[in-house]
C-alpha cells in the first residue's frame, strides 16, 4: 500500500505564499491504525456526499472504492441502493479481493466489485478508485478519445489518463475488470468508452476530486469542440503542468473545499 507522498518544503514553498509562516494543511499521520481506518472510512463517505451535490448519483450505477489500512486485501465501497447523499461511514461494506463481504450489513454492486477489486489487485499504488455515470462522462466517452490539453485543469490528465475502447454491456465479470485494469496501466483515469469515467488516487479525497475535475474537463472540451478548433498547450508546459496540479497534495488539497462544504451542511456522514 502505497503512502502519500509529503511535499518537502522547497516543494510547497514553490506552490504557495505565506508558508513559512502558516502551516500548509496536508493529510493526516495516524499511529493508531483503527483511528486510521475510522477517519478514511469518513472521508469515504464525504466523498458520495460530494458526488450527490454535484449530481453524480443516478439510479443504481456509480461506486467509490477504498483500501482498508489495516487488511489491503479488502476495500471499503457503498452499499446498494441507499442514495450517496444519505450514506454515513457505519453504512459501508468491506468486501475481499475474492467478492467475500467481511464487514458490514448490506449487498454491493457486483459491478463495484467485479471493475473495482482487479484494479485494487493490480495497483498497489492505487488507494481508492472512483467510478460513476454522469452526463458529462458518458457524453464524452461516447466519442471515443481521450481529453486533450486544452486548459490548466485538463493538463491534470495530460499522458495521464487512457481510454478503455470496448464495451460489453454492465460489468459482471472480473475478466472484464481486468481488462480495464490492464487498460489503465498506470495512469490516474480512464475513460470506459460508451460508459463513463473512472479515476484513482492514493487518498481516497484524491480519487474523488480528480472524478469531479474530470468530469468538468469533458464538459469544458465538449463545449470548446462544439465552438469550433481547439487550441492546445504545448506539450513541454502541459507536461509540466501536469506533475504541478497531478502530485499528491494537490490532488489531496482539491478535495478539501468540497469537504467543508458537506461538512458544514450536515455531518451526520461522520456517523
Amino acid at each position: 500500500m502505497t503512502a502519500f507522498e509529503k511535499p518537502n518544503e522547497a516543494t510547497i514553498a514553490s506552490m504557495t505564499r505565506g508558508s513559512d509562516k502558516f502551516t500548509v494543511a496536508q493529510p493526516p499521520q495516524f499511529s493508531d491504525k483503527k483511528e486510521q481506518q475510522q477517519y478514511e472510512k469518513q472521508r469515504l463517505a464525504a466523498a458520495f456526499r460530494i458526488f450527490a451535490m454535484k449530481g453524480f448519483d443516478e439510479g443504481l450505477a456509480g461506486h467509490i472504492t477504498l483500501r482498508d489500512c489495516i487488511d489491503p486485501d479488502t476495500f471499503w465501497v457503498n452499499p446498494l441502493a441507499i442514495h450517496f447523499a444519505h450514506i454515513k461511514a457505519s453504512d459501508l461494506v468491506r468486501v475481499s479481493h475474492q467478492g467475500e463481504i467481511v464487514e458490514g450489513h448490506h449487498p454491493i454492486n457486483n459491478a463495484a466489485f467485479a471493475i473495482h477489486s482487479r484494479i485494487h489487485m493490480a495497483r498497489p499504488d492505487v488507494n481508492a478508485v472512483a467510478h460513476a455515470h454522469t452526463v458529462y462522462g458518458r457524453a464524452f466517452s461516447a466519442l471515443g478519445q481521450r481529453l486533450q490539453p486544452i486548459s490548466q485543469d485538463a493538463c491534470m490528465f495530460y499522458n495521464n489518463h487512457a481510454l478503455f475502447a470496448e464495451f460489453t454491456g454492465v460489468v459482471s465479470a472480473t475478466e472484464e475488470g481486468d481488462l480495464i485494469a490492464g487498460a489503465l496501466e498506470n495512469n490516474m483515469a480512464v475513460i470506459l468508452q460508451n460508459h463513463g469515467l473512472l479515476t484513482t488516487g492514493k487518498t481516497v479525497d484524491a480519487a474523488a476530486a480528480n472524478f469531479v475535475l474530470m468530469d468538468s474537463c469533458c464538459q469544458s472540451q465538449l463545449l470548446a469542440q462544439s465552438a469550433g478548433e481547439l487550441t492546445l498547450v504545448p506539450d513541454a508546459i502541459a507536461q509540466q503542468t501536469q506533475r504541478i496540479n497531478g502530485s499528491d497534495l494537490v490532488t489531496w488539497g482539491n478535495f478539501q473545499p468540497m469537504y467543508m462544504q458537506v461538512l458544514a451542511q450536515d455531518d451526520s456522514f461522520l456517523d
